[in-house]
């Protein structure tokens, strides 16, 4: 039996307790949704009121804490090589990681962010796993998720590797977990649009991440080619992963009861999305 949630990512107007509505709107059985502005900012802790509405919402649209995943602001940057803007990040992350906790949530997905050519790889996913540690020492129930990048510009986390690397070296790793976006791997060079390609990039990361650090997918087509390390996300089904690509995924059983959430660009196309790839269920996963 499939069992896949396929949500979207929403930006409700008059904030997160506004979300579930949204989301459900679509047909959603999952969802994302910022948990600051998309600048630069901290998150602001929700009321004792925003908290006891949002529960409300998620109750009568069927959403559990487990099919939300909410997501770090963009500007983020924990692998920042500056001391100041460094400490700043962190400061956010863990605001954010409360702000989750507050809401009664379960996860927090982020970017891991970029070494801006001062620093080496491996000093950038030392401070990555140094801002986790300390936002999992300071909150408690909400696991940190790390997002896979294109490998766009000094971005950390286009690799396998890079990933295995943070978890490696965060304390608590029950707490710890990866939401790989397709977009993102194709665009790293992660081949999924082949049989043969699907396959290994998947024994890819169970040998080198493991798959009981998989939490969450960030479904989505590539508007680039495979290896051009830029993130330009294209509706599902018509960029270059191509049609079987979603079938296979639809079909595979590994990525049942997790959020599978959809961040592509064109927001009135979710319902049809969501529709097509439901009706994929048990398709056979031809070339097209």
């Amino acid at each position: 039996m499939i069992m896949k949630y396929i949500g979207v990512h929403v930006e409700p107007t008059g904030g997160i307790v506004y979300a579930p509505a949204e989301a459900a709107r679509v047909g959603a059985r999952a969802f994302s949704v910022m948990t600051s502005a998309k600048g630069f900012r901290f998150a602001e802790m929700p009321s004792e009121a925003e908290v006891s509405a949002f529960h409300a919402a998620c109750g009568e649209y069927g959403f559990g804490p487990d099919m939300i995943l909410p997501h770090a602001g963009l500007m983020i940057n924990l692998a920042s090589p500056d001391r100041r803007k460094g400490a700043l990040a962190r400061k956010a992350f863990v605001e954010e990681m409360r702000y989750c906790e507050a809401l009664g949530l379960t996860m927090l997905n982020f970017h891991p962010g970029a070494h801006l050519n001062v620093a080496t790889v491996d000093d950038a996913l030392r401070r990555v796993a140094e801002s986790v540690n300390t936002a999992l020492d300071r909150t408690r129930g909400v696991t940190a998720v790390i997002e896979n990048s294109a490998g766009q510009g000094t971005s950390v986390g286009s690799d396998f590797e890079h990933l295995a690397r943070i978890i490696e070296l965060v304390d608590d790793k029950s707490r710890v977990g990866v939401c790989v976006d397709t977009c993102h791997a194709f665009s790293a060079g992660l081949d999924l649009s082949t049989p043969e390609g699907y396959d290994e990039v998947w024994r890819q990361f169970d040998a080198t991440v493991g798959r009981q650090y998989l939490r969450a997918i960030h479904l989505n087509d590539d508007a680039r080619a495979l290896g051009s390390h830029i993130d330009r996300h294209a509706p599902i089904g018509e960029g270059t992963l191509g049609k079987w690509f979603f079938r296979r995924f639809i079909n595979d059983p590994r990525f049942d009861s997790m959020p599978i959430i959809l961040e592509t660009p064109s927001h009135t196309l979710w319902p049809q999305e969501i529709a097509w790839l439901y009706s994929l269920v048990s398709e056979p996963t031809r070339r097209d």
